[in-house]
């Protein structure tokens, strides 16, 4: 059997009414007022002409015969109402990224040919400067978010369009309707990935009981009964990690919990939502969350007696960070989730207080597998050679308008179709999967592959860094050359010498950097992914300075 998203919402809803689905600042939604928000939205936009042009089965994998609405918001309920009010109404909602730039949110509108957009009041100005440049924009959605911007000429209040509208389930959805999600832009162009809601409901939502999918609504709703716990996804939901274990916490009924301050990543106002609900889960994402809640957390005296599962996902989470979560939160256990927008959740490694700790080593999920440098062959037995990371079974349609990069993504390999994204990984003797990092941030130098990410991982072994990017740069001698951008720890005073030093104990000496450039902040972005782009801009303006 297979699933819609707003169905399931509405199965779990029907099972846990009176249970809390989300709690953010005041605002405490049980299971039923999220299920009648979200049908309220849902009539919303049927009433103003949102519909189905063309169903699944007459479309190629890069086409959409939806409408779409873009969720140009922070954190908060109506992201979520967004996405569920959007899939009961069979229109498909995608992420923006809200540090985008006029041009950047130009650009991205018009890709998806997005016909609403609902957004928080403080970007009223930067949409009021760009609507006019996508002719496909009809319905403007405002929420109020207590900036104090008037509502733009031609928009809907948020909250009044809900009041005004029917609370009657609208539509009969279909788990052949689309779930969006746009790639982050931080090393080319974003891009938006088709998938249908029941495969990414199986990937990465909560679609299946440990490896067996669900067979059955009442099996989910039953499920859901034993739920309860407090999740709290740190990360920004435009970004896909944060709104996964979302969506997973309210498919197992349990209680989505968001920090008062959406607007960016308040380490003190994490920790005190933690003690105040008596959170179970958070996710963040890698060590750019990692540092500012572990320094928060030392400086503090809170009450974290409650957590037992740290989830990070989207960005490595390195290993002496690890530990210090692991000494500070004695009882707590980290999973390190390993996934994209392209293939899903593909592994996890899952490590507790007294084990060892690593980065780059995971237990694959169904699903995962490797295939050869031709994409040929899948990888198995005793083939231990470096391929690409793949994903086969519940993989997405293709990108939205770009049937090259599907055909080339989504290739056929030994008949089955698989997601091949463009991790480099291998897997080791035990089984294991060992990822080597993304082939379009690999450095090609002297001849030899050298991967960003291990570098990285590398540099921040030393306590004087605080947060590293590595890029390649242009080299007369080595065709490309590693320079490494840092942020250091405040205070901090360190050799480039220390710094190599400190690498060359954890990665070949060909791989350390030709450069090490220092820099106040390094640049991420919101979700805490490393932009690659900002920092070869950085290496050669640096050459060029030089």
């Amino acid at each position: 059997m297979e699933f819609n998203l707003g169905i399931v919402n509405e199965a779990v809803a029907a099972a846990i009414p009176d249970r809390e689905a989300i709690v953010w600042r005041d605002r405490r939604f049980t299971y039923a007022q999220l299920a009648e928000r979200t049908r309220r939205l849902a009539n919303v936009l049927i009433d103003h002409r949102f519909r189905v042009d063309a169903e699944r089965d007459t479309l190629a994998g890069h086409e959409s015969g939806q409408d779409q609405i873009g969720l140009y918001l922070h954190n908060g309920n109506e992201y979520l109402e967004g996405m569920l009010g959007a899939y009961k109404a069979r229109v498909a909602p995608f992420n923006v990224n809200y540090r985008y730039v006029e041009e950047e949110l130009v650009y991205l509108l018009n890709d998806a040919k997005a016909r609403g957009l609902v957004y928080h009041a403080c970007f009223a100005p930067r949409v009021a400067a760009v609507a006019a440049q996508v002719p496909s924009l009809e319905l403007l959605l405002q929420v109020d978010d207590g900036s104090g911007e008037a509502l733009l000429p031609g928009a809907v209040d948020y909250e009044s369009a809900l009041a005004a509208a029917s609370a009657d389930m609208p539509a009969d959805p279909s788990p052949d309707d689309l779930y969006i999600l746009y790639t982050g832009g931080t090393t080319g162009m974003p891009k938006g990935v088709l998938w249908r809601q029941a495969d990414i409901f199986c990937a990465s939502l909560g679609g299946r009981n440990g490896t067996e999918e669900w067979s059955s609504l009442d099996e989910i709703a039953a499920a859901a009964v034993n739920g309860g716990m407090k999740v709290l996804p740190a990360a920004p939901f435009m970004h896909g990690a944060a709104h996964w274990l979302a969506f997973n916490a309210l498919t197992g009924g349990n209680t989505v919990v968001i920090p008062s301050n959406p607007t960016t990543l308040d380490s003190a106002d994490v920790w005190s939502t933690v003690q105040a609900e008596g959170v179970a889960v958070m996710l963040i994402v890698g060590d750019a969350f990692a540092r500012p809640l572990l320094d928060e957390l030392d400086r503090g005296d809170y009450d974290v007696s409650s957590m037992f599962m740290l989830v990070s996902g989207g960005a490595a989470l390195g290993a002496p960070l690890k530990a210090r979560f692991l000494d500070s939160i004695p009882q707590m256990a980290i999973m390190d989730g390993l996934g994209s927008s392209e293939t899903g959740t593909q592994a996890r490694q899952v490590v507790g207080a007294g084990q060892t700790t690593s980065t780059g080593t995971f237990t694959p999920e169904p699903g995962m597998c490797v295939v050869d440098e031709d994409m040929t062959r899948i990888l198995g037995g005793t083939d231990t050679e470096l391929g690409w990371l793949a994903q086969e079974g519940r993989v997405p349609l293709g990108y939205l308008g770009d049937a090259d990069k599907t055909a080339r993504t989504f290739p056929v390999i030994e008949g089955r179709r698989m997601a091949v994204p463009g991790d480099r990984a291998r897997i080791d003797a035990d089984g294991l999967l060992e990822l080597h990092g993304r082939d379009s941030v690999t450095i090609n130098s002297g001849g030899e592959k050298i991967f960003a990410e291990e570098v990285e991982q590398a540099l921040a072994h030393h306590p004087a860094v605080y947060d590293v990017v590595v890029a390649g740069r242009p080299s007369e001698r080595w065709g490309s050359e590693v320079v490494a951008v840092v942020q250091l720890s405040e205070g901090a005073e360190v050799s480039i010498a220390s710094l190599l030093d400190e690498c060359g104990r954890h990665v070949a000496r060909y791989k350390l950097p030709k450069d090490i450039i220092f820099v106040d902040k390094v640049m991420r972005s919101p979700a805490g992914k490393a932009d690659y782009r900002w920092a070869r801009q950085v290496a050669e303006d640096h050459s060029n300075r030089a």
